[in-house]
């Protein structure tokens, strides 16, 4: 995401921001009604990586065309998911005048949900050929995960576009600086509405990417991360959903804790990277994937030598459960889109070519392969269709 804040700090977007997704919808549509759209080139067989996380608008509704996203995605990205963001950033006159706010650090004005989301992934989707869906596996996001009636709407959403979606998420818990910007009642893993989300995405077969960090923003050291009890229950309360947890439950200042040279917060704290591996191990926690998504992840991950052979040892260990993605919201093109898997680059070169394959390609195509047939099964079962 760092690109894309660098790029909107630079100045105000067109003042007619809300215009542009019914203006790429209806070109979209156009194109595809008429058969002018050419289907992106199909990936290569060596192409690079699946993208396991990846947003087509921002924070203002605003984003690439779908048309071009796949013409960057070329032959070097495989497959994709797609989703918008579930969140809009209010313009309010009285916070920043002028000044028209395109990402949630750029405001003190709230976030407020915004379920269209869903519609227009879904309708942007359906402009494109046959061949060109195919690479993509949209994502429903826009609920409130706060809301006992979430569920519902994922249901709805389901039954106006059969066919089209193949998972939820990414949707948000705890995030720093976001959670208390959004309206309403703040999200929470003890919420019986998250259950109910889980609940339904088990029955259906919707793959699920769930964004909670795993600790308050600048954490005190030696002490364990303040949602990771609340986190690990969550996930155990619902072994027949299959979860990505996205970005490991690390933030831009939610950094991965560290062993303290005290034998009692040793104990009471060990370093990040054996949390993860006791859960990992944890037979309990089988259905749980991580993607290592986002630049902010990657930046924890190369910070020396000794860390990345500990990554990539990590990795080895268990390349059945690590997704890579890239976080990449709305870019503008290709060499923008591979930034993130580039800088992975030390890790991938200590992992076994088996390894790297589960990770990059394998693991994603498992997962949302599995989900696309449960999901298609359940819509033909559950929703009437023309």
């Amino acid at each position: 995401m760092t690109a894309e804040i660098s790029t909107m700090l630079a100045g105000n977007r067109l003042r007619d921001w809300w215009r542009a997704p019914a203006i790429a919808l209806a070109a979209g549509l156009i194109a595809g009604s008429s058969g002018l759209a050419t289907p992106a080139a199909p990936p290569a067989p060596d192409y690079l990586f699946n993208d396991s996380h990846f947003h087509l608008t921002n924070y203002v509704q605003q984003g690439t065309d779908i048309h071009k996203y796949l013409e960057i995605m070329g032959d070097k990205i495989g497959r994709s998911t797609l989703f918008g963001i579930p969140l809009q950033q209010t313009w309010s006159y009285a916070n920043s005048g002028d000044f028209a706010p395109t990402y949630y650090l750029q405001s003190d004005a709230p976030l407020y949900y915004y379920s269209f989301t869903d519609a227009y992934i879904a309708r942007v989707f359906q402009s494109l050929s046959k061949a060109d869906q195919a690479r993509l596996d949209p994502m429903i996001t826009g609920f409130n995960p706060a809301d006992m009636y979430a569920v519902d709407h994922i249901r709805r959403v389901l039954e106006t576009f059969p066919g089209v979606f193949t998972g939820i998420g990414e949707f948000t818990i705890h995030k720093e600086f976001v959670s208390s910007k959004v309206c309403g009642v703040t999200a929470s893993l003890t919420n019986p509405a998250v259950d109910r989300i889980f609940d339904f995405a088990a029955e259906v077969g919707l793959a699920v990417i769930l964004h909670n960090d795993v600790d308050m923003p600048f954490a005190k050291a030696g002490t364990e991360p303040v949602y990771l009890q609340e986190i690990i229950s969550l996930l155990r309360r619902h072994p027949k959903t299959t979860i990505i947890w996205a970005h490991i439950g690390l933030g831009r200042v939610v950094h991965p804790t560290e062993n303290q040279a005290t034998s009692d917060t040793a104990e009471r704290s060990p370093a990040y990277q054996q949390i993860v591996e006791r859960m990992l191990a944890d037979p309990t926690l089988n259905h749980v994937y991580f993607d290592i998504s986002w630049d902010e992840v990657a930046k924890y991950a190369i910070q020396s030598p000794e860390i990345e052979k500990r990554v990539a040892a990590t990795f080895n260990r268990y390349p059945d459960r690590f997704l890579f993605g890239t976080d990449n919201v709305a870019p503008a093109d290709q060499a923008t889109q591979l930034r993130v898997y580039q800088l992975w680059a030390p890790i991938w070169a200590q992992l076994t070519p088996e390894s790297s394959a589960k990770i990059r390609k394998g693991n994603y195509e498992r997962i949302f392969d599995a989900a696309r047939v449960k999901v298609r099964a359940w819509e033909k079962a559950n929703v009437k269709q023309d």
